[in-house]
């Protein structure tokens, strides 16, 4: 028995019209089995198409595709709950981090405060003004 060829066609599918493909069907399904062509069969004299003619493997069911969908739906609903747990934790750990640098900075800042009178330094009260202006928003 002949393999299918293993590579996929980016041909354009052959159009034949229905008197021929009753005549070449033996030929058409070959064609279809060995090399993976798609054929699609026209009504004669009509160009849209009515059929085609394709590999075995290329055929799906409704049902079978139905269950693929639900399938992919399924896999899909549960990485996004794993995503949305992964996102959850990883603002709890940020809102965590974010609270001990804001704790440390305000310990800098009473530290700061002791040692050098308020409004004394320039550089050191636009610092404190940025600070603030992060802190608000």
């Amino acid at each position: 028995m002949a393999v299918p060829a293993l590579t996929p066609h980016s041909d354009p599918p052959r159009s034949v019209p229905l008197r021929e493909a009753r005549t070449r069907f033996s030929q058409l399904v070959a064609l279809a089995e060995l090399t993976d062509a798609v054929t699609v069969v026209t009504r004669d004299g009509d160009p849209r198409p009515v059929a085609a003619i394709v590999p075995a493997a290329a055929a799906r069911s409704g049902a079978q595709a139905r269950a693929d969908a639900d399938r992919l739906s399924a896999v899909t609903a549960g990485w996004a709950r794993r995503l949305d747990e992964q996102h959850r934790r990883s603002s709890q750990r940020h809102a965590a981090e974010l609270g001990a640098v804001r704790a440390a900075l305000a310990e800098v800042w009473a530290e700061l405060d002791r040692r050098v009178v308020p409004g004394s330094d320039p550089a050191l009260s636009r610092l404190r003004a940025a600070h603030a202006d992060l802190l608000t928003d």
